[in-house]
């Protein structure tokens, strides 16, 4: 995927989670923030960033800030990119594991159960669904989610295991904002609950895949699989 109009910029502040002030051009300007989450080793005052611009006078802020330098790596923070870019690499053709042939169908946003999940998808003999989930943190080479509890994607991992024992296959999906990983592994420290839903989610036979991606300043790309550590 692709971003237009993207500037390089430093990060000042972030005064809440939607917005920060970089400079950029020479200007102290706001940009929204496309990440609600805490990101809060990658936001360090000083820190060289990407804003994109929009033209659009109606937007509240003429800056989106999108990416982040982390100790020489660009690390993607838009929390929209990950489904965008996951759908491009399924329509694009990727085999998944188990999987021999391409997705025939692949729909967005559809309703099993009692929540909307990222991906509804056909195989020639196979049917299933897909949760995405985007990844930003990590320490030492070793990727973590989450950064911040969160009841919404517990809720996605009990029902991606209720398709599993009803047949369907299932699949989570951790795609690393970043490359040169070492592994993902769930935060236990931060989400224990999470981290045990999803032990149990893999034991009910949901995959649960992670995938670095190749990161630039105006794009983003799946790039390969990366080892999941439970």
């Amino acid at each position: 995927m692709r971003y237009h109009s993207v500037e390089p910029a430093v990060f000042l502040e972030r005064p809440n989670r939607f917005i920060a002030r970089v400079i950029c051009g020479g200007r102290e300007e706001t940009a929204h923030v496309k990440n609600t989450g805490r990101c809060r080793e990658l936001l360090i005052p000083g820190a060289r960033v990407y804003v994109q611009r929009h033209r659009n006078p109606a937007r509240k802020t003429a800056l989106s800030l999108i990416a982040v330098e982390k100790d020489g790596r660009l690390v993607n923070i838009d929390s929209q990119a990950p489904n965008a870019v996951w759908q491009e690499a399924l329509a694009g053709g990727l085999l998944l594991p188990g999987r021999p042939e391409a997705a025939a169908l692949i729909r967005r946003e559809a309703v099993f159960g009692d929540s909307r999940l990222d991906f509804y998808i056909e195989w020639p003999e196979v049917r299933g669904w897909m949760e995405v989930k985007g990844v930003t943190l990590e320490e030492q080479g070793v990727v973590r989610f989450p950064d911040a509890p969160t009841e919404r994607g517990r809720r996605h991992l009990r029902e991606l295991s209720r398709a599993a024992r009803e047949g369907w296959y299932a699949a989570v999906v951790f795609v690393i904002q970043m490359e040169g990983v070492s592994y993902f592994t769930p935060h236990r420290q931060t989400d224990p609950a999470f981290a045990d839903a999803l032990e149990e989610a893999v034991r009910c036979g949901v995959a649960a895949l992670a995938y670095d991606c190749t990161v630039e300043p105006d794009g983003l790309t799946i790039r390969n699989s990366v080892e999941v550590v439970l």
